[in-house]
């Protein structure tokens, strides 16, 4: 019998396996990060915060959070930012075949016998001293345009809802990599210990169609530790899942129960060598101290009327864009590093006129507040706000276009978005498209250039924030991506 037999087993380190061995290498790291949240004086992180895995900066940053506000759906560029007045002497004709090409369309479109040009039914003007053109629809934003970058030649490689949402936020259409506000989390760690780094708030449009999917897996860590993916906020009931105490069980009492927790946890540790262990006792943690600081967040009482007039009636309403911009403000005063508002309804394939009408009236006033509220607390500066969708809209008309009505495919050859703070050049128009808002003319700028300047301004490198799984550097960008530095302050 072999020396090591049943009455004589070997010691542990003898039964290490080949996963093991990597997972205790990996504790070191783990455990660090356990310790930098329970204890943070030992790691060099002050009592407010923790640390991320880049420690500091590559270089000063502009930005120190970020607000992204995420029209799901795909808003209409050529009813809302991209004035094309030549359009309306083209109203009705065929697109032509030069300005189309090979382009793929979608199988939505792709049956129709011709491709009637549509022209916006909405009036444009310039505002500011900037100039910029912006719809009727969004007369608020329009007073704030002197504060607002926009950017009008992004264009994507996807075409349809999940995988251009997928692609934007994680820098791969297929599922499972980090989401931008989880590689955020894992860089920068966190300035507040008593709240999530990374925080998600949902509203439903207010336009009556079916929602297209919002998987949590968009506000997911994919394979990074499991402490950076988003916590999603609720608009009713606890502000999150089991945020309150079961009935007879009071803070002292979950306080030894966590203590007991964490000591299996340890336990279990020790005999594993697994660093998801670590990130799981966190974890409680986190959500203990969160008990504290999640109710008094989500208590708007203590705003001024002034700031509910501001930000508009449906302020006061919990879950609408317009309260959940008013709570990105208190999170962004509480040092929440990224917090993403995702607003629902923007896939305007039929009655664009009357449903992007109710889109815009929901987010119009409480966007504009929000870049106002943050400048006059001394916080645009620092926080970089980002509005936009996951693709745009076609210049031609999905169906029949009748004289007061149409709906437009998707698009991602050409889509507009905005930028405001963090280091981003107020007043500036970037890029520009083709007569037919179809393709791009001048300074495009990819995903990934969006992406990689967005880092950028919160110090980041994006060639150098990676994160190595299953024997390969990944990171947001993939293996692209360039600064655009003509709209860096």
């Amino acid at each position: 019998m072999h020396p090591h037999d049943l009455n004589h087993p070997p010691p542990a380190d003898a039964l290490l396996t080949r996963r093991q061995f990597f997972g205790r290498t990996a504790t070191g790291i783990g455990g660090a990060a356990l310790t930098s949240l329970l204890q943070p004086s030992l790691c060099g992180a002050s009592a407010e915060g923790v640390r991320g895995a880049v420690g500091r900066p590559h270089f000063a940053p502009k930005a120190k959070r970020v607000i992204y506000l995420f029209m799901h759906g795909g808003p209409s560029q050529l009813d809302l930012f991209d004035h094309k007045p030549g359009l309306r002497a083209l109203h009705g004709a065929d697109l032509p075949d030069s300005v189309r090409g090979t382009q793929r369309v979608t199988g939505m479109t792709s049956g129709q016998k011709n491709f009637p040009v549509t022209s916006s039914i909405f009036n444009f003007a310039q505002h500011g001293r900037s100039g910029a053109w912006v719809s009727e629809l969004l007369p608020h934003t329009a007073g704030v345009v002197d504060e607002l970058c926009f950017i009008r030649s992004l264009h994507t490689e996807a075409i349809n809802h999940d995988p251009a949402v997928t692609f934007l936020q994680t820098g791969h259409q297929q599922p499972g990599r980090p989401s931008f506000g989880a590689w955020t989390s894992y860089g920068l760690g966190s300035e507040n210990q008593n709240l999530p780094s990374f925080v998600v708030l949902i509203s439903r449009g207010s336009a009556a169609r079916p929602a297209d999917p919002l998987y949590a897996r968009l506000w997911g860590p994919g394979f990074l530790p499991s402490n950076h993916q988003g916590v999603s906020f609720r608009s009713s009931g606890d502000p999150v899942l089991y945020l309150s105490n079961p009935p007879g069980l009071d803070a002292a009492a979950r306080r030894d129960q966590l203590d007991v927790i964490g000591e299996l946890n340890r336990a279990h540790q020790a005999r594993h060598l697994d660093p998801e262990i670590e990130t799981r006792i966190a974890q409680y943690e986190m959500a203990f101290r969160m008990q504290t600081a999640v109710p008094g967040l989500a208590d708007l009482s203590d705003e001024s009327e002034n700031t509910f007039t501001a930000y508009g009636p449906q302020a006061r309403v919990p879950g609408t864009f317009a309260a959940n911009c008013l709570l990105a403000r208190r999170l962004a005063e509480r040092d929440v590093r990224f917090i993403q508002l995702y607003h629902r309804g923007w896939d305007q394939h039929y009655n664009l006129p009357s449903d992007l009408r109710l889109q815009s009236e929901d987010i119009d006033q409480p966007c504009a507040a929000l870049i106002r509220d943050l400048k006059q607390r001394g916080l645009l500066d620092e926080t970089l706000v980002i509005w936009g969708g996951e693709f745009g809209r076609t210049a031609y008309s999905q169906g029949k276009l009748e004289a007061a009505n149409y709906g437009r495919d998707h698009h991602g050859r050409c889509f507009t978005m905005w930028l405001a703070g963090g280091g981003v050049k107020p007043g500036v128009v970037y890029g520009e498209t083709d007569d037919f808002s179809y393709n791009v003319a001048r300074d495009p700028v990819h995903v990934h250039d969006l992406n990689a300047t967005l880092l950028h301004l919160l110090g980041l490198d994006h060639t150098r924030l990676t994160f190595k799984f299953q024997g390969r550097n990944y990171r947001l960008t993939d293996v692209e991506g360039s600064v655009v530095k003509a709209i860096l302050a």
